[in-house]
């Protein structure tokens, strides 16, 4: 332990002359004073956070210093050390990790230009235990610190820098900078306590900290020796020893480990002031070694649906030394959600970035870890004692795992055996219906799957489309996430079973339908073949086709698309996603039965049918939640046949 480390500066807390001040970036400012003045609910998590950034840095000299041994300054003994001190109420973090440069400093610490900082402000409740609990989702957890202090004083060096910077501030508008001898590498973050948190400078109560919420970081954290009274008397001075298990808790035997510790490492390694819901944790030998645990979390992440988020869920070790948290090379786009750390025997040490690109040993290495995730998922789904689990997991990230059925076809059928949907009958489902369940209950004769894609449930659940099935007792999948059409894109059949869209293509129910009612529609379609040239002729190029209903009994009309073409609402999606979509006429399907399509057929005037046959067309276009072009010429439309009833009425 060197001079520095045991004597930690603590009386310079007035920035010199030559300091510089700068003002902090308005969402800083806001988060200060939340710290300062409205997050006393679990003050506790200045420590493990502040902890949390030195492994980090330990992390990073450690992966560097494989590409240039010069970082280490001759000093490869990694640790991190506290210290507090009673007299002038302060607690010292240390670390002799990468430490940082001055631009480094004012990047990570005075301005936060990353959405996670306005996201976390976003998402505080004014519940100052649940609004804690966010701290270190969001990646905001150095200011933490001003939870228990009045002011805080940063002293950093560069592993290679020939001077270092000393950062102040008391979570007021500004911080000071200055240039400083700093004989070692590496970050002190001391604490000038507020009045009242002393107990915070009680070596007891520091322990227990580091106990509770940084027991398995993979570095050694030291406190002086605490002394007896015998052993101060006689005037003997207290050493440092190690007060954390020190050990990455993944390459312990799974038979030394309870819940709870697989519960904080968790906490710790994934910023998460909750259990997590579920974890795997294996360790594979034979033609390549490795260990991975994996957790999946109770709560999706805020930026989970974000398009340029980037993924850090999983971290890579290569005989315990970390590498990187590139996740998506460990991980698919789909399992995001997932947390922890894969450890390998067999990738070499001074393995870079490229060289994993197309790594064979890493593709097993994912390909298994894969399997191991979507068995855990399987298991929840099973677990008849715990059925709350799964629910948890479906409503939080089953529509992120649907993006599984497009990604990974190796395992498509596997995913879409975990996928739950809404269903026509069993709409209030939670979390919803499984496809081997709608197989087992399809009606007789009935040799499809149906679904229907919509905005919402209520747009889904009362969609004209559906008229024809609810009237034979056919089960319907309500399709509402956004990745649904993508998906149903991509999946044409489950179990020998074709998926079909409700609302696209020439409606075959097959043995579902009688030969009596083939004939009754058949019927209809030659009594009808009159008026549907008419309503082609009056609507002219807004549809490509009008013909004689297969799926409406209560409706007048709906819109329907080609059976291999673009669904209206995958064209909405895209159009408000900013693409530029052709223009395509959709299907106009009439119920001549419907007494407004009767009265149609008894108009003789043609204004009069041909502003008829426009409003029935934007009928069908509002009944599926599309928009009209021109909505005033629909209302005045309505209005005259309105007026019209009303004097046939008197």
């Amino acid at each position: 332990m060197s001079e520095e480390q045991s004597n930690p500066d603590t009386e310079s807390a007035q920035p010199s002359a030559n300091a510089e001040k700068h003002g902090f970036q308005a969402e800083v400012k806001q988060l200060l004073q939340l710290m300062i003045h409205s997050m006393y609910s679990n003050k506790e998590v200045f420590a493990r956070e502040l902890i949390s950034n030195a492994s980090d840095a330990l992390d990073t000299l450690r992966f560097e210093g494989l590409k240039d041994d010069s970082l280490f300054e001759g000093d490869s003994e990694l640790q991190i050390w506290i210290e507090q001190d009673k007299d002038n109420r302060t607690v010292t973090i240390g670390d002799n990790g990468v430490g940082m440069t001055r631009d480094q400093v004012m990047e990570r610490i005075g301005t936060i230009a990353k959405s996670g900082t306005r996201a976390f402000l976003d998402s505080l409740s004014g519940d100052e235990k649940k609004d804690a609990k966010l701290i270190g989702q969001f990646g905001v957890g150095f200011y933490s610190a001003f939870i228990v202090a009045d002011q805080v004083v940063v002293d950093t060096r560069r592993g290679g820098e020939s001077t270092g910077v000393r950062w102040i501030s008391d979570g007021g508008g500004e911080y000071t900078l200055e240039e400083i001898d700093k004989p070692q590498r590496g970050t002190t973050v001391t604490l000038h306590l507020r009045e009242g948190e002393e107990e915070f400078t009680e070596p007891h109560r520091l322990r227990h900290l580091v106990k509770t919420y940084s027991d398995h970081i993979a570095f050694p954290i030291k406190m002086r020796e605490q002394l007896s009274e015998e052993d101060e008397n006689e005037g003997k001075e207290a050493g440092w020893e190690q007060v954390n298990r020190g050990a990455p808790l993944w390459a312990e035997p799974k038979s030394k480990l309870s819940d709870e510790d697989y519960a904080e490492f968790y906490k710790h390694t994934c910023n998460d002031f909750e259990d997590p819901l579920t974890w795997t944790h294996n360790k594979v030998e034979g033609s390549q070694e490795y260990t991975n645990l994996l957790y999946i979390p109770k709560r999706a992440p805020f930026d989970l649906f974000d398009p340029n988020g980037k993924q850090h869920g999983v971290k890579l070790y290569v005989q315990r030394v970390f590498i990187m948290d590139d996740a998506e090379k460990l991980m698919p786009r789909y399992l995001r959600f997932v947390k922890g750390v894969i450890d390998s025997n067999d990738l070499p040490l001074n393995v870079s970035r490229e060289l994993l690109q197309n790594n064979r040993l890493l593709d097993k290495i994912r390909s298994g870890s894969v399997k191991k995730v979507l068995g855990l998922i399987e298991s929840m789904a099973k677990d008849e004692d715990d059925p709350e689990k799964f629910k948890t997991f479906s409503n939080e990230f089953g529509t992120v795992l649907k993006e599984g059925v497009v990604e990974d076809y190796e395992n498509q059928t596997r995913i879409a055996k975990l996928l739950r949907f809404k269903t026509t009958q069993d709409e209030s489902a939670d979390p919803g219906v499984s496809l081997d369940t709608y197989i087992e209950r399809m009606a007789e004769g009935q040799d499809k799957i149906y679904y229907i894609t919509a905005d919402t449930l209520a747009e889904a659940k009362h969609s004209p489309h559906l008229e024809i099935f609810k009237k034979k007792n056919i089960e319907v999948l309500l399709l509402t996430d956004r990745v649904d059409e993508w998906v149903m894109a991509h999946m044409t059949e489950y179990e020998g079973k074709e998926f079909s869209s409700v609302a696209k293509g020439a409606l075959d129910l097959g043995e579902a339908e009688t030969e009596e009612e083939k004939e009754q529609q058949k019927k209809l379609e030659e009594e009808s073949s009159n008026l549907v040239e008419r309503i082609k002729e009056a609507l002219g190029e807004r549809v490509n086709e009008v013909r004689v209903t297969h799926r409406l009994t209560d409706s007048p009309a709906c819109l329907v698309a080609d059976e291999h073409g673009m669904s209206a609402h995958l064209e909405r999606i895209l159009k408000e996603a900013g693409q530029e979509m052709p223009n395509t006429a959709p299907h106009l399907e009439i119920n001549p039965t419907h007494p407004l399509v009767e009265k149609l057929a008894d108009e003789q005037g043609e204004d009069e049918f041909n502003s008829f046959s426009q409003m029935l067309f934007e009928q069908a276009v509002l009944a599926e939640g599309g928009e009209l072009e021109d909505p005033a010429t629909f209302v005045r439309r309505m209005n005259q046949m309105l007026l019209a009833v009303s004097r046939g009425a008197a």
